[in-house]
């Protein structure tokens, strides 16, 4: 049995070096992603295309393209109404969806920088600059359940796609789906590090708790994080008690499970 001390997954590189393990993410999977590339690739206008197309069709999801996005220095939306996949800055937001896609492929899964890359993808989400560009830039604030769902449904695209290909072997088939099946839930992690507290405050009160560790040995337990993680997350935090009340609520909930 492997010992992993709670206090570690508050620093990025032993979270994925566990993430990696549980989920048995080995070179192979890499393999079988870099060897999908041409296929993917293929793939990708069509899947972004879907992707916005859906996202669009919700107002909820559809109200986070009409703020002026950063490097944007077209003409902006004042109203949902007037979006559509033809709009300029719903095609320049595209176009980091399409980045990220290509970058599933092509990607050395043993750097490091790869999976900072994925954390700052989740980070950027939530109110704080993730990447260098967009320091000193309104926030980009899109709440867990969205992100997750959008997860879920380009994953969805590519099985299909995958699936229907004429030119791919079942074992191949096989094996780039479990690839990416792994990839999307380590991204998944890094895209949440919060829990929303509705009502204590006249805006949501984010507590980031991947990166505010829980220790469900010791009561009431918070595991400040190591610097680098922590720069840039206090000022989401509005008291100490309001971390305190996250954190019994998410001992209360684990321990029912």
């Amino acid at each position: 049995m492997q010992s992993i001390d709670p206090k570690s997954l508050s620093t990025l590189q032993t979270r994925i070096t566990y993430l990696k393990s549980f989920t048995n993410f080995t070179e192979a999977d890499a393999a079988a992603l870099h060897a999908a590339r041409p296929v993917v690739e293929a793939l990708i206008p069509t899947i972004v295309d879907a992707v916005y197309k859906k996202l669009l069709s919700y107002d909820i999801t559809a109200k986070a393209f009409v703020p002026r996005q950063t490097g944007y220095d077209g003409v902006a939306p004042t109203k949902v109404e007037e979006l559509d996949l033809e709009h300029p800055m719903v095609k320049f937001r595209m176009g980091f969806l399409k980045g990220y896609l290509q970058k599933l492929v092509v990607m050395d899964y043993n750097d490091s920088r790869t999976w900072e890359y994925f954390d700052k993808v989740g980070i950027m989400h939530t109110g704080v600059a993730g990447f260098a560009h967009r320091a000193k830039k309104p926030g980009l604030r899109v709440e867990y359940i969205h992100m997750g769902l959008l997860l879920g449904y380009v994953v969805d695209l590519v099985i299909g796609a995958v699936t229907a290909h004429p030119d791919l072997d079942n074992e191949t088939k096989s094996a780039v789906l479990r690839a990416l099946n792994k990839v999307i839930w380590i991204q998944n992690d890094c895209q949440f590090p919060f829990l929303v507290l509705s009502g204590i405050a006249a805006n949501e009160v984010v507590v980031f708790a991947r990166h505010y560790v829980v220790d469900l040995d010791t009561p009431n337990s918070v595991v400040v994080p190591k610097k680098g993680l922590s720069e840039g997350w206090v000022g989401q935090i509005a008291t100490g008690a309001v971390v305190a009340v996250g954190v019994l609520g998410v001992q209360l909930i684990l321990r029912q499970w």
